[in-house]
């Protein structure tokens, strides 16, 4: 770094090879992003970033910036929000997740040009268990890609031909509102609750893929209680909200495994709608199944919500709340 002033200097980043528009992101946010956060001002030049300002808040920003250039040469998409947490991770534990770690977790979908990374500590945690286990419990609260990346696993799965099929379950129970008065017959009574699963495989297959798909049974998407009496071989089967199926339902589901097939249970223990909590069987196999080989649970946070920025603030502030009223007066 050289000294320009007294308190200001400035120091030059090869940005070669990367990908321009995707380092700088859309209307520059990403630049934009870290020139915020770390009040330094940045330029991308050419193959150069030109940053300036205090050498102490540069030395802060340098790390960051370098571990962006990385995935913009590896065309691994990033936005400002994920900008923000890669800062939080590099201030919290002086690293996010490696460029290493990233190229060999990062899933490439065929026909969507859609590159899936872990954009998170947690989810390269997630993503591995699910490359090395039969069967995942992922926990943790909304936004987390759970289910994001579970279908994204899934459908590499189908892709590379590992298993024959995909099934998605979730329990159709009711929040709040009565399912018997909705319109149409079952099949369409139950749809609402399913299609946070279809708007995952529609971001990653083309439609017509996913139309014929689904016709021909390749992909199934159904109600949890659809899967009694059924052995599931040669499939990737994922069980969606799974703090609303019952401890029954969940022995059940369980039992289904059959050869040449994986499970990815995913769930989040503040968001349970049945009548009774401690019916939850997400909260019974929490308890019963830890440390089986071959089984992970893996548990994500509010570092790991990939939503918008305020989500994380929002889940924190509910789970402040939650501990004030368990404390006791």
């Amino acid at each position: 770094m050289t000294e320009s002033s007294s308190t200001i200097v400035e120091h030059r980043l090869s940005a070669e090879g990367a990908d321009q528009l995707l380092l700088a992101g859309v209307n520059d946010a990403n630049m934009q992003e870290i020139a915020r956060r770390y009040g330094i001002r940045v330029v991308l030049r050419g193959d150069h970033l030109i940053l300036s300002g205090e050498l102490e808040r540069l030395e802060q920003a340098v790390p960051v910036i370098q571990h962006l250039v990385e995935l913009a040469r590896l065309r691994a998409p990033f936005d400002s929000g994920d900008v923000a947490r890669f800062a939080e991770q590099f201030e919290r534990k002086g690293e996010g997740v490696s460029i290493t770690e990233r190229e060999e977790l990062r899933i490439a979908l065929p026909g969507t040009r859609k590159v899936i990374i872990p954009r998170s500590p947690g989810q390269a945690r997630y993503l591995e268990a699910i490359r090395d286990h039969d069967i995942v419990i992922g926990i943790g609260p909304a936004g987390t890609g759970k289910t994001y990346l579970a279908v994204a696993a899934a459908v590499d799965a189908l892709y590379r031909k590992r298993v024959r099929r995909i099934i998605l379950a979730r329990p159709a129970v009711e929040a709040g509102e009565n399912l018997g008065f909705l319109p149409g017959d079952l099949q369409e009574k139950v749809d609402p609750y399913l299609r946070p699963l279809y708007d995952a495989l529609e971001d990653m297959m083309p439609s017509d893929r996913v139309a014929r798909a689904l016709e021909e049974r390749t992909i199934e998407i159904a109600p949890l209680a659809y899967m009694r009496g059924r052995t599931l071989s040669d499939a990737f089967v994922i069980l969606d909200e799974s703090q609303n199926a019952t401890t029954a339902q969940m022995k059940m589901f369980l039992t289904r495994l059959g050869p040449h097939s994986q499970v990815v249970i995913t769930g989040d223990k503040t968001q349970i709608d049945l009548p009774r909590a401690q019916d939850s069987g997400l909260l019974q196999v929490e308890r019963i199944l830890a440390g089986i080989e071959g089984i992970a649970l893996l548990y994500l946070d509010g570092s790991d919500v990939v939503r918008h920025r305020l989500v994380k603030d929002i889940i924190e502030a509910y789970a402040d709340a939650d501990r004030d009223l368990e404390e006791p007066e």
